[in-house]
């Protein structure tokens, strides 16, 4: 048990999660995040409290921001903005196939030539920057990196809101992208529709793998659909699964309604006749 707080480095960007230390910081503040290229400027959208979960991995809060922080949080996000248009234009101007999706720059602390600007895209195939490179740096008068970026990827840095209407999953929590298949889909009787069973990205949704290992346990255990079962109102015979309520629908014999049972309490002709004399 310990207490955490939310940050963001963008308004509505994802959150992260940090460890307050000595620091009370209130929504709205700005604090300095710990990364690896030394401490950035994030507003607290949540405050620090005290919560059940073990706290010690999370990183700290670095501190509150001062005058100085601030004002070079500002050149930064300036030195992004310049970044990005550059790009832009020197893309259309060599007429290559990128979308730029996020720009990242780190500024030189001694105020030398040491500053470096990452640049992330994505595109249909692999392309030929090397010329971009040049004329970025001399145009932008640092270091320049230039990365692409998978379809998964891109969703993640762009973030946005899924079909679900909640923030996407691997802009918010995610940190792994799982193998999810076709065959997750077919298993939860999905509309094999790319609209319905894609994401953001164009791939396979994750949520995907979430409920897949239900699906298969409950397929393990029930009866398949288009047998005959014995049921507390009678027999009748499976004709569809519901595996969110874990209970099968049987059609009755007796009048042809059709009712929901429970899993547990439905069991086939050889099993009831089994536990009547056994």
């Amino acid at each position: 048990m310990g207490m955490l707080c939310a940050v963001s480095f963008n308004r509505y960007g994802r959150l992260y999660y940090l460890d307050p230390g000595e620091f009370s910081p209130q929504v709205g503040d700005r604090v300095l995040v710990p990364t690896d290229d030394g401490p950035e400027v994030a507003e607290c959208v949540w405050a620090a409290q005290w919560v059940s979960e073990e706290t010690s991995g999370f990183p700290k809060v670095a501190g509150i921001a001062d005058e100085n922080d601030l004002r070079r949080d500002e050149l930064l996000r300036k030195r992004k903005a310049e970044a990005k248009v550059a790009a832009k234009k020197l893309i259309k101007a060599h007429e290559l196939p990128m979308k730029v999706v996020a720009v990242d720059h780190v500024l030189d602390p001694t105020g030398g030539n040491s500053a470096r600007t990452t640049i992330y895209f994505t595109a249909p195939h692999r392309v030929d920057f090397r010329s971009l490179v040049r004329d970025l740096g001399a145009t932008l008068h640092c270091r320049v990196e230039l990365r692409q970026l998978s379809a998964r990827d891109s969703a993640r840095v762009q973030g946005g809101i899924g079909s679900c209407g909640r923030d996407l999953c691997c802009a918010t929590f995610l940190t792994d992208f799982e193998p999810v298949t076709i065959r997750m889909a077919k298993d939860q009787d999905l509309p094999l529709n790319p609209l319905r069973i894609s994401g953001a990205c164009g791939r396979l949704m994750c949520c995907l793998k979430y409920e897949h290992p239900l699906y298969q346990k409950f397929q393990a255990s029930a009866p398949t659909i288009g047998s005959r079962v014995t049921t507390e109102e009678g027999d009748g015979r499976v004709v569809a699964h519901s595996v969110p309520k874990d209970s099968v629908v049987v059609r009755l014999d007796a009048d042809g309604s059709r009712c929901s049972c429970s899993r547990a309490s439905v069991c086939g002709p050889r099993q009831a006749h089994d536990e009547q004399y056994g």
